[in-house]
C-alpha cells in the first residue's frame, strides 16, 4: 500500500470508489408535490441535495425522513424512495414545467411559488470492485448541514453545485459534475467523523492501523488471508492488529473478514444477476456449498432463497 494511503485511509479508499456523478435534475417544488424514483441497478446510488426549504423523503419499511436545507442524503444501493413535500405545506398538486440546460433538466412547480429546491441526481460506481465496496455501506447516509466539520467550505461548495446548473454558462454541467465528486468524498469524510458509535467499515477508516488492513480485504476479498499478511499490510504487529479491529468492530480481524465476505456476497445475491458459483468465488468461497453453509450460519438463509427473496421485492419494489 502506498505512503499516502496509510497515513489516509480514505485517500487510499477514494480510488477505490472511482465515483462517476450524473446531475440529473434542479428542482424548484411548491405546493403538495412527489418526485418516486424507481430503483437503480446494481452499481448506482441516489443522492439528493436540499439547497433550500425542506422535505420528506419516503422508503417502503420505513418512517419518512425530513431533510433540510443544507442536508445531502445518499442512497448507495440506489433504493426505490419518494422525495415529497411535507403534509403541511400550502396548495394543491401543481403541475410541472421542464426544460434542459446544459443537459441537466429542470423542474418547476406552475402555478405556486417554490418553496424548496433540491438537486438530484446519481452516482455510479464503474467496477464490479467498486460495486462490491460500495456493498459494505448503510442503507442511507445523510449529512446535516450541522454535521458539516467545515459548515462555510460546504456551503460554498453546494451553492456552487446549484449555481453552476442555474447558468447557461460554457462547461457548467462539467463544473457541476466534478463538484459533485468531490462532494462525495467530503461526505464520507463527514459521515466517518460524525459516525463515531457506528460499527462496521467506516468506524473501522477511523483507526489507522485497521483501515489498511480492511482496504486490502476491499481490493482483495477473494484472497486467502493470513493474520501475518493483514499485519503485513497494516504495518502492525499481529496483537496491535487484533486490539485496533476488537476498539473499531467489536471483533478479531479474521473474524472481520468473514462477515465482509458474507456481506459482500448477500448484496451480490439480492441486487446482482451473478450466479451463486459466481459470487462464491468473488467473495473468496471455494464452492457453492461452501458459502451457502456460511451463510446459513451467518443469516439463516441458503444462497438460492436469498436470491428468490430478491426477485420478489424487485417485482414488488
Amino acid at each position: 500500500m502506498a505512503a499516502d494511503d496509510a497515513d489516509d485511509p480514505l485517500s487510499g479508499l477514494a480510488p477505490l470508489l472511482r465515483v462517476r456523478p450524473v446531475l440529473d435534475d434542479l428542482c424548484r417544488f411548491g405546493g403538495t408535490w412527489a418526485a418516486p424514483h424507481d430503483a437503480e441497478g446494481p452499481g448506482w446510488a441516489y443522492f439528493h441535495i436540499v439547497t433550500r426549504g425542506e422535505c420528506l423523503l419516503d422508503r417502503v419499511g420505513h418512517g419518512p425522513l425530513q431533510l433540510r436545507a443544507g442536508d445531502v442524503l445518499l442512497l448507495p444501493h440506489g433504493d426505490p424512495h419518494i422525495v415529497r413535500a411535507r403534509p403541511d405545506s400550502a396548495g394543491g398538486a401543481p403541475g410541472m414545467a421542464r426544460e434542459y440546460r446544459n443537459a441537466i433538466r429542470h423542474k418547476t412547480s406552475l402555478g405556486v411559488e417554490p418553496d424548496t429546491e433540491l438537486v438530484c441526481g446519481r452516482l455510479q460506481f464503474e467496477a464490479a470492485s467498486e460495486s462490491l465496496l460500495v456493498a459494505t455501506l448503510p442503507d442511507v447516509i445523510v449529512l446535516r448541514a450541522a454535521d458539516w466539520p467545515d459548515t462555510e467550505r460546504s456551503r460554498i461548495l453546494l451553492e456552487s453545485v446549484r449555481d453552476e446548473l442555474d447558468t447557461d454558462r460554457a462547461g457548467a454541467a462539467a463544473i457541476a459534475i466534478n463538484l459533485a465528486s468531490a462532494l462525495f468524498v467530503m461526505m464520507l469524510r463527514a459521515h466517518l467523523a460524525t459516525s463515531g458509535t457506528s460499527d462496521g467499515l467506516l468506524r473501522l477508516l477511523g483507526h489507522r492501523a485497521a483501515a489498511r488492513a480492511v482496504l486490502a480485504m476491499l481490493r482483495e476479498p477473494a484472497r486467502d488471508w493470513t493474520l501475518d499478511d493483514l499485519a503485513a499490510q497494516a504495518a502492525a504487529s499481529r496483537a496491535t492488529l487484533v486490539r485496533a479491529f476488537r476498539t473499531a468492530a467489536g471483533t478479531p480481524p479474521l473474524a472481520f473478514l468473514t462477515d465482509l465476505r458474507l456481506g459482500l456476497a448477500r448484496q451480490q445475491l439480492l441486487r446482482g444477476k451473478a450466479s451463486v458459483a459466481q459470487v462464491a468465488a468473488e467473495v473468496g468461497y471455494q464452492s457453492e456449498g461452501a458459502l451457502s453453509r456460511a451463510m446459513h450460519r451467518r443469516y439463516g438463509i441458503r444462497p438460492g432463497e436469498l436470491r428468490r427473496a430478491g426477485g420478489a421485492a424487485d417485482k414488488t419494489g
